[in-house]
Parts: structure tokens; C-alpha cells; sequence
């Protein structure tokens, strides 16, 4: 007998931190199995938004530059995929805050288990179905004609900018599921995430805005990601007048970073309080 648990008492922290977030990753991909309507709304809605400003407004709207509505695609394209991986904080407050008024929050706490692996768990998750969504959208553009000319490195740093954006705004998430009463309170987050999208480059260039609003959308964090990608991408639109936006690759990786100083401590602190 001691022979046998010997081992498995010798291992490190890290060790079962990293197993028991695995286990956690492992819960929630399961939930989404055996719900698979959760799955379908947050792949359905990036679809139908790419197709409706796509097709319905595409023709109305003028892509930097000149051109017609299938210039203005690949223009739009990128920035569909930042709104989609912005838009995500709002899936992970209502999967946090829904656990913690199901006591599925007490339970994992009240295990022999690291106290990390519940945020850290919830995190990966969320960086998962982030490359489902992206894989998906991607296909649903590469039909509506939509192409990367980056060349191969490119496109594979754009897709990992997105991605850096998901999970640093994946510890916002977490932090404001730990903060609001209910799930209703965490759809409501949509009123703040729309319009953060809407005063960006996420549609248009901010240099077609009136100068003030202009400047704070080229300071938007989902505005460099967006700036980024296109660049990398080879898409049209990635240049700009301001500091921010001939900098846009690097204000992709140094905006997340700051959200993930910022907010993982916040996450976490929040939910080392729940136990007191």
C-alpha cells in the first residue's frame, strides 16, 4: 500500500494543479456535449452576424480605399472575428456565474483539489470553443469568398492574436461571473460589450469618425487586434494616421497583456473571497 501511494504523494503542486485543471477543462467540454444548444447559439451567432453585415450591409458600406461590397468583405472579415472572440467574456460571466448559483462553485471548492484549477480550468475551456468558433467563422468566410494573403506565418499570428485576445478578456469574464447576482445580469453585459465593439475599426476605419471619437476608437484594444489581423492577414485597411495604428501588431500583444495583469489577479482574488 505505501509503496504504491508513494508517488503519487511525491508529486509537486504543479503536478495536480495542471490534473485537476484538466479535470475541470474535461466537466465543461462535457457539458457542452449533452447541451449542445449552448454550443449552436455562440457558433450560430458569429455565423449570422458574418453573414448579415456581410451580405445585408456589405453593399452599402465602402472599404478604405474604394471598392465594392466584396472589397468591403475582406475588410470586415477580420474585424467579425475580433467582435467574435470580444463578444465571448459574456459567455464565460454566464457559465461562471450560473456554476455559482448552482453551488457547483461550493463543491469544487469543498474537494481536495488546487484552488487555481477552477479559473484556470474555466479559462482553457474557453480558449477551445474560441478555436471551434474560429475555425467555423474562417470557413464560413473562406465561402463568402474571403482569403488570407499573409502567407502562411501570417495567418497563423493573426489567428494567434485573436486567440490572445479571447482568453485575456476570458479573466474579465471570470472576474465579472464572480461579481453579478444571476445569469440575467450576465446577458446584460451585452450593453457594455456592443458598443465597445461599434467604436472601433471593427466596421470602419476611425479615421471616417468625428476626430474625438476617432482617437478613442483607435485606442480600443479590440481596435489593434482588428488593425493587426488585417495587416497580417493582407486584408485592405490595416494602415492608419495615429501612433496606435502603425503600431497595431504590437499594441495586439501589449493591450492583452495589460487586460491579464490587470484582471487574472482580480479573478482570482474574487474567488479566493468566496471561501471566507
Amino acid at each position: 500500500m505505501t509503496s504504491t501511494l508513494q508517488p503519487v504523494a511525491g508529486r509537486g503542486r504543479l503536478y495536480w494543479a495542471l490534473a485537476d485543471c484538466g479535470n475541470i477543462v474535461r466537466r465543461q467540454l462535457t457539458h457542452y456535449r449533452r447541451k449542445p444548444v449552448y454550443i449552436a447559439w455562440q457558433l450560430g451567432f458569429p455565423i449570422l452576424s458574418v453573414l448579415l453585415y456581410g451580405y445585408v450591409f456589405g453593399g452599402a458600406m465602402k472599404p478604405p480605399g474604394g471598392g465594392g461590397a466584396a472589397d468591403y468583405r475582406d475588410f470586415l472579415m477580420p474585424g467579425m472575428f475580433v467582435m467574435t472572440m470580444a463578444f465571448g467574456f459574456i459567455n464565460t460571466a454566464t457559465a461562471v456565474v450560473t456554476d455559482a448559483n448552482k453551488g457547483v462553485i461550493d463543491r469544487f471548492r469543498s474537494m481536495p483539489m488546487a484552488p487555481s484549477a477552477v479559473v484556470t480550468g474555466r479559462g482553457a475551456t474557453d480558449v477551445i470553443i474560441a478555436c471551434a468558433e474560429l475555425t467555423i467563422l474562417a470557413a464560413t468566410a473562406f465561402v463568402m469568398g474571403w482569403r488570407s494573403d499573409g502567407g502562411f506565418l501570417g495567418t497563423v499570428a493573426a489567428f494567434g492574436l485573436l486567440l490572445l485576445l479571447r482568453y485575456c478578456l476570458t479573466w474579465v469574464g471570470i472576474w465579472l461571473g464572480l461579481l453579478v447576482p444571476d445569469p440575467e445580469a450576465a446577458g446584460g453585459l451585452f450593453a457594455v460589450a456592443f458598443p465597445l465593439t461599434m467604436i472601433s475599426s471593427v466596421f470602419v476605419q476611425p479615421g471616417t469618425m468625428p476626430d474625438w471619437l476617432g482617437a478613442v476608437a483607435a485606442w480600443n484594444p479590440i481596435s489593434s487586434t482588428a488593425a493587426a489581423t488585417r495587416e497580417l492577414f493582407g486584408n485592405p485597411g490595416a494602415g492608419g494616421g495615429s501612433w496606435v495604428e502603425q503600431h497595431a501588431v504590437l499594441m495586439a500583444v501589449v493591450w492583452p497583456v495589460v487586460i491579464t495583469a490587470v484582471f487574472l489577479p482580480l479573478a482570482v482574488r474574487r474567488f479566493q473571497r468566496l471561501s471566507r
